[in-house]
């Protein structure tokens, strides 16, 4: 389902600040839940995800470690972006985006 009607310019402006703070939060948010993900797929308790210059470990691992980091971080992202739009066009009465 489209919106046909075109976001104003101060609702733009007046949605930034609270698109970067969703932003920075579902950062933290994704970071998180990418630990806890991680610690239950790795071997052991204290095992951090694989880093790109880290060469004890193969590039198999680093680039699985990054692809479930990514896609954790862009699920999050789009969770809190739709949610915090959603919440800003139930206060007032218009979309954020567009």
């Amino acid at each position: 389902m489209r919106h046909e009607e075109r976001t104003s310019t101060s609702a733009k402006l007046l949605y930034r600040p609270i698109g970067l703070t969703s932003s920075i939060v579902a950062g933290i948010a994704a970071g998180q839940v990418f630990k806890q993900v991680w610690k239950r797929v790795s071997a052991g308790e204290g095992a951090d995800a694989p880093r790109a210059l880290e060469s004890e470990y193969s590039m198999k691992e680093v680039l699985a470690a990054a692809a479930v980091q990514g896609a954790i971080f862009a699920v999050v992202k789009a969770l809190v972006d739709r949610g915090g739009a959603r919440a800003f066009q139930r206060a007032t009465g218009e979309w954020p985006g567009d």
